[in-house]
């Protein structure tokens, strides 16, 4: 077990969620915390090793993104050349032949990712300055995809098949939370939001969402950055003065 707290905690739910079994429409589940451990486990040393101001919670991995890399909406351009992480990454058990992993490889971009790294290179153009004070993890490391590829989100799951994930997902969150000590809580998206209220009911800090930054959203797609500052502003995390 690593004396590390997030890379414990993430071996831990690594191993909680090994083994789980979805139904229909699920036909395929990808754990990058298996594949790809070690990319995963090198962005926790490098950047989850000190106390933060502002965490981030996504989600679950998108197929172009931490399904790749192992990272938080891992767009591959943000993860090599911003964070300067590269490496081999494995293979799921069973790949779906519509979604192949090909690691830093994949020619295909996690535009979600772009938006949201591209928004904080943009104000932090070295990542160790960005990482300071500022953490990005994901709630949920599964990737479910149906026969034809598709993407199926957390909510589109059944309750009962989601509750042992839930449960190893909320206490994880409660570890990363414990973990970095932050004053803000911030989820990208809705969901996230709710998850980081359900898993810190007594936080002392601010709870707060940004719009999600995925192309599946009209919103995101106007624009999504202007949106996003201003609501970092008016939580507070950021103040007006690093807007530029």
């Amino acid at each position: 077990m690593s004396s590390h707290p997030l890379i414990a905690a993430a071996a831990e739910l690594r191993q909680s969620l090994d083994g789980l079994t979805f139904g229909a429409p699920v036909s395929h589940v990808y754990q990058p915390l298996d594949y790809a451990w070690e990319c995963h486990s090198r962005y926790l040393e490098r950047f989850a090793s000190t106390r933060k101001k502002v965490l981030f919670l996504g989600m679950n991995p998108g197929p172009n993104g931490m399904a790749q890399t192992g990272v938080p909406f891992g767009e591959i351009a943000a993860v090599r050349d911003w964070m300067g992480l590269e490496m081999p990454i494995g293979q799921p058990p069973q790949p779906h032949p519509k979604r192949p992993i090909q690691g830093f490889s994949c020619p295909k971009s996690e535009v979600s990712g772009r938006r949201l790294w591209g928004l904080f290179a943009q104000h932090f153009p070295r990542a160790d300055d960005f990482f300071r004070d500022h953490f990005v993890a994901n709630y949920c490391p599964l990737v479910w995809m149906s026969t034809t590829g598709a993407n199926i989100t957390p909510d589109k799951i059944s309750a009962a098949e989601m509750r042992p994930v839930e449960e190893a997902c909320l206490n994880h969150l409660r570890q990363v939370i414990a973990a970095l000590k932050p004053q803000f809580l911030i989820g990208v998206g809705a969901f996230a939001e709710q998850r980081l209220r359900l898993a810190a009911p007594d936080f002392a800090g601010t709870i707060g969402k940004i719009l999600h930054p995925s192309p599946a959203s009209p919103a995101a797609n106007r624009d999504w950055a202007g949106t996003a500052q201003k609501q970092l502003i008016e939580t507070g995390a950021w103040p007006a003065s690093l807007i530029f």
